[in-house]
């Protein structure tokens, strides 16, 4: 028999026996020597003034102190919405060359609007993990298609799958803070506390930040760590505790032209803005403050004061986090960075929410019932989200909003902290920075090189370029690149402190647009438009914008809203129109359940129903019934739909906007077997007691914003029925409820529920209301008749972005 050959390393590693064998161990990853922990704190549709820092009244303390101790930037820009800034942090490379040009949302079918951070763009844990780092993600995700965030995954885009080693969060663009669609590395988990008992996701999620560090430094101390934690926080629905939503009402009641000019002054006595800074007009739609009725103000004052109590709220957590930092010894090497994804949002529109699940579905809020449900914003009965005109404030000094290319949508703040690392305490840094420069800045504070292959896949270069000389030094020159801007047709382009930049009107030429020219160093807010001054660098700047466009997977540029939402559910649910759900299935998030908008539909429960023991009283010689619980829920209290059994008897609830059409059977039901139902028809009612036709047999125009609801029990329609709405009791002929409510453009953002509704109930009963019976199995059954406003389908999803 032949020796073995020798290791790579010249050792003979394998003999045929141990005697004639010599162990080898080879070295784990090592970090570069003294290679710091960084700790990313990136908030929701925060905008620039918006950290007590940079010139707020909302109480920022935590904030505060990390940039005394640090850095706050000026000329920090994103990309305008949320999945698109966070390819671009992860990857160190422009949004639409990875794959995310618009949203997590939708496949658009070309390489820059996949939706999904591409292979050949590896992310910053992919890049620091084979250097030692154990990476931790909390919070917001939003880079995986949606369509993909079911528990049958695929899960190559989920966090875990990007090189991240725990994750606990959500996928999607928001989720409601008291009851969250939560994931657990992969597997989609119950929220671990209520409103009523105290819990919010801001701080759930720094509890499990807290808990990951510590156990971090309990099993491996000697190894640095990627921790990214992406809060809910500010993006809507603003949610927070009441006494602390109340607190801010004086702070805002004098509206939003005057906080405007106080924030501006602000910012020009600490050095923010350059002097000779100057508010820009009001935005389109915003009025003046003044000119507002009082019951107007005083809603707008409070839908204001949710979202500052949520900023200030989140803040509060991460005091809990650097206390954590600083007392288990490692702050002093940690990097800290605070930042916002885009600017502040403009999805509230003119007159803000109380509960934007019933305006998109047709359900509107004057302002006497905004006025009525004052006490409810920020709570677990609300999904709020602010006017207008308090999205400008929050850019001030700057225009327009999230998904704009101007100022408002794509400058936010940046705080850097790092005491062993950086020495300046409270200073300003003015150079333009890019979102897809944080990667290459980190790769460089580490000290080590973008990796080439990653899970053998070759990798893309980098188009960021690294700030970190301006960590040292005030004057470091800024970004050498150009650097463009795109979302839904808006453009822009930056290069050597000048900005050319199109508002672009929907369902409008492109070649329509204006475009404007800004010298930045000297036009802060975009004031001064040089375009007439100026032609010939205005033309070179729209050029070079092309190029950067054919260069990074821009084109084609696209415009549409509801299209490309709704193509996308097409595409994915296919022709499928029958689904069944078995016992044991968890939680089913909305983009992968059953799409029931605007369509007829039946569900179908499988059970069997146990007999009281207790009693029999008025239940009939079979006894009464003992079951109850949930047997379907989709959705949450803002709105959504549900089955269940109470009191013995069949109710389903169709909660649009917060506003419930309820169907009840008034002749108890019996133990044993049964096929419990409902049935949404869009269209004249059926005759009462027949007995429902196959699936395939109805067939049936839409009516817009109608519906006929009926119970079924066995396959038969239940003639004999209680109806209300609202709880207003009404007649019902036939067992038939006619309504004119309906899911018109959206159910709820809350996902789907079998023998349970886990989080904020959809119906009249306390979560998770349980089934107590045995839940076999339910079938949901589409039929082909649905009818979508695209237009409004695209209007609903941006408000959820």
């Amino acid at each position: 028999m032949t020796n073995p050959p020798p290791a790579s390393d010249g050792i003979r590693a394998t003999g045929r026996t141990i005697a004639e064998s010599t162990p080898h161990w080879p070295a784990p990853p090592a970090p570069p020597a003294g290679a710091p922990n960084v700790l990313v704190v990136l908030f929701d549709d925060v905008g620039f003034s918006d950290f007590g820092c940079y010139g707020s009244p909302i109480r920022t303390p935590a904030i505060d102190a990390l940039a005394a101790r640090g850095l706050r930037y000026t000329g920090f820009h994103t990309t305008a919405m949320c999945s698109t800034t966070r390819a671009a942090l992860l990857t160190g490379r422009n949004h639409h060359a990875v794959g995310v040009g618009c949203l997590a949302n939708f496949d658009a079918g070309f390489p820059g609007y996949r939706g999904k951070i591409s292979k050949e763009a590896g992310t910053l844990a992919e890049m620091l993990r084979p250097h030692g780092y154990r990476n931790y993600m909390l919070g917001k995700w939003h880079v995986t298609p949606l369509t993909e965030s079911g528990p049958g995954g695929p899960y190559d885009g989920w966090p875990l799958g990007r090189g991240f080693d725990r994750f606990y969060g959500f996928l999607d663009a928001e989720t409601d803070q008291y009851s969250p669609e939560l994931v657990r590395d992969n597997t989609h988990a119950d929220a671990p506390g209520t409103f009523e008992d105290g819990y919010h996701l801001s701080a759930d999620l720094v509890d499990e930040s807290i808990r990951m560090l510590a156990d971090h430094q309990a099993d491996c101390p000697d190894k640095p760590f990627l921790m990214w934690l992406a809060f809910g926080a500010a993006h809507a629905p603003h949610q927070a505790p009441p006494d602390l939503i109340r607190s801010y009402d004086a702070v805002f009641d004098k509206g939003w032209d005057a906080e405007r000019a106080a924030r501006l002054a602000r910012m020009l006595e600490r050095g923010i803005v350059p002097p000779g800074t100057s508010l820009p007009l009001r935005n389109d739609l915003v009025g003046p403050w003044e000119k507002l009725s009082p019951d107007e103000q005083r809603v707008f004052t409070r839908l204001q004061s949710a979202f500052a109590a949520m900023l200030d709220h989140a803040d509060q957590q991460i005091a809990r986090l650097v206390n954590f930092l600083e007392t288990a010894g490692i702050s002093d090497n940690t990097i800290v960075l605070v930042l916002s994804d885009n600017g502040a949002s403009q999805e509230g529109g003119i007159a803000g929410m109380v509960n934007a699940m019933g305006p998109y579905n047709l359900q509107f809020e004057p302002v006497k019932e905004k006025l009525r449900r004052i006490d409810d914003i920020g709570g677990p009965n609300s999904h709020s989200n602010f006017p207008l005109g308090w999205g400008m404030a929050s850019n001030t000094p700057l225009k327009r909003y999230k998904q704009n290319t101007h100022g408002g949508g794509i400058r936010d703040p940046l705080v850097i902290a790092w005491p062993r690392g950086i020495a300046a305490r409270g200073e300003l840094r003015h150079q333009f920075c890019h979102a897809s420069d944080l990667t290459p800045t980190l790769l460089e504070t580490i000290g080590v090189s973008a990796s080439p292959v990653i899970n053998g896949v070759a990798q893309m270069a980098l188009t960021g370029e690294s700030f970190a000389e301006s960590f040292k030094d005030a004057n470091a020159p800024p970004r050498q690149r150009p650097q463009y801007f795109e979302m839904f047709g808006h453009r822009g382009i930056w290069f050597d402190g000048w900005k050319a930049v199109a508002y672009h009107a929907p369902g409008t030429p492109f070649d329509n647009d204006v475009w404007e020219l800004y010298h930045l160093e000297q036009d802060f807010s975009e004031n001064r438009n040089l375009a007439a001054a100026e032609p010939a660098r205005l033309q070179k700047l729209i050029d070079l914008w092309w190029q950067e466009a054919e260069q990074n997977q821009v084109l084609p540029l696209d415009d549409r809203f509801g299209p490309r939402f709704s193509e996308n559910a097409t595409r994915y649910h296919g022709p499928r129109k029958r689904f069944v759900f078995h016992r044991g299935m968890g939680h089913l998030p909305t983009d992968v359940a059953p799409d029931v908008r605007s369509r007829s539909y039946r569900i179908e429960a499988d059970v069997r129903l146990e007999a009281d023991a207790n009693s029999a009283s008025g239940a009939g010689a079979e006894g009464a019934v003992g079951s109850s619980g949930v047997l379907i829920a989709h959705g949450d209290m803002t709105s959504g739909y549900t089955l269940y059994v109470k009191d013995g008897r069949l109710v389903h609830d169709l909660n649009v906007g917060g506003n419930h059409a309820v169907l009840t059977s008034a002749v108890p039901l019996t133990p044993g077997n049964h096929k419990l139902g409902a049935m949404v028809r869009r269209g004249p009612p059926r005759p009462a007691g027949s007995v429902l036709p196959p699936a395939a047999a109805i067939k049936m125009g839409p009516i817009p914003g109608a519906a006929d609801i009926s119970l079924t029990v066995d396959g038969v329609v239940l003639s004999d029925v209680n109806a209300s709405i609202n709880g207003k009791a009404l007649g019902c002929p036939g067992g038939v409820l006619h309504t004119t409510m309906g899911f018109a453009t959206l159910i709820s953002w809350s996902g789907l529920d079998i023998g349970r509704d886990r989080g904020s109930p959809v119906g009249d009963y306390a979560a998770p209301f349980a089934f107590t019976g045995l839940l076999r199995k339910v079938t949901v059954t589409l039929e082909d008749n649905q009818q979508l406003d695209g237009d409004a389908v695209g209007r609903a999803e941006m408000a959820r972005q």
